[in-house]
């Protein structure tokens, strides 16, 4: 794991200061006011709505369990970094309202967005690559196993999760040893020790998790967990570290959020930036 400053571990001011401060910078042009973003009461496309109640559904502690034992071995294929970025260029996140761009394109957006603050280059890495574990759908896995909020299982699920509802025809929901707000943690546990929906987040943390700083790792595993970060629906399963790191998060949020915007960076302009920055942190292959 790569060393990092004392400095560099600090984040900045409060996180309402810090988001309203990202926000009258990016997106630009055409901008959308801050609480259009996250629009699942009417969302953009009809896509939005049937991909949670498939997630929610389906994403049980059995079922983690089994896809964690499927791919996390990473013995399907191994490729450079950049090549499985530029798969991404074939994928529309069906989970967000809020972006029709493909993947690529997303992650040059936010990675641009943090380089223009002058944060560390590992940030700025951070944010091109926080995604990249979407490459499961290299594989065929559908899109409500890959991407969309996480959540923990084993646990009750929150009502403060996006579309609640849905949970209603997952199987965990009539297991008595689930559903209390601890289910099979113990309170403050900490989060290193509690099952998360399975997706891209936990893919790339595994993939990253020997070569790049804890705070850049935490904004990886946890960005998509929204129901802690935005409505700290999970205290009770942090522990005094885990509430420390996730100031991390709550700084990379608006960055991943506000930073979408319908006008595509110039890839090719690009590509050497991010090609050198990939080279300095990562292998040269990964395996997935």
């Amino acid at each position: 794991m790569k060393a990092f400053s004392e400095k560099e571990t600090n984040p900045l001011h409060s996180i309402e200061q810090w988001e309203d401060e990202v926000l009258n910078r990016y997106p630009e042009p055409n901008a959308k006011a801050k609480e259009e973003y996250r629009n699942y009461a009417a969302p953009a496309r009809d896509t939005v709505k049937e991909f949670y109640k498939l997630n929610h559904t389906y994403q049980s502690l059995d079922f983690v369990k089994e896809k964690r034992k499927e791919f996390l071995q990473f013995n399907r294929k191994e490729m450079p970094v950049w090549k499985a970025m530029e798969f991404l260029n074939t994928l529309v996140d069906d989970s967000d309202p809020d972006i029709e761009l493909d993947q690529l394109q997303h992650l040059l957006q936010t990675g641009e967005a943090i380089r223009r603050d002058g944060h560390p280059d590992w940030f700025v890495l951070t944010g091109f690559i926080h995604d990249m574990g979407k490459v499961l759908c290299l594989f065929g896995e559908p899109q409500w196993a890959v991407v969309g909020d996480t959540f923990p299982v084993g646990c009750k699920f929150s009502d403060k999760i996006v579309y609640p509802e849905f949970f209603i025809s997952n199987p965990d929901s009539t297991n008595p040893e689930y559903n209390s707000p601890l289910g099979i943690y113990a309170k403050g546990c900490g989060m290193r020790n509690v099952t998360m929906s399975w997706g891209h987040d936990e893919y790339l943390y595994q993939i990253t998790k020997d070569y790049l700083p804890e705070p850049a790792l935490y904004m990886i595993r946890y960005h998509s967990f929204y129901a802690q970060h935005r409505e700290n629906a999970y205290d009770h399963l942090l522990d005094d570290h885990d509430r420390k790191m996730f100031d991390w998060v709550k700084k990379f949020n608006p960055y991943d959020l506000y930073s979408k915007n319908p006008v595509a960076p110039n890839v090719k302009e690009l590509r050497p930036y991010y090609e050198d920055l990939i080279a300095k942190y990562l292998p040269k292959t990964v395996k997935l």
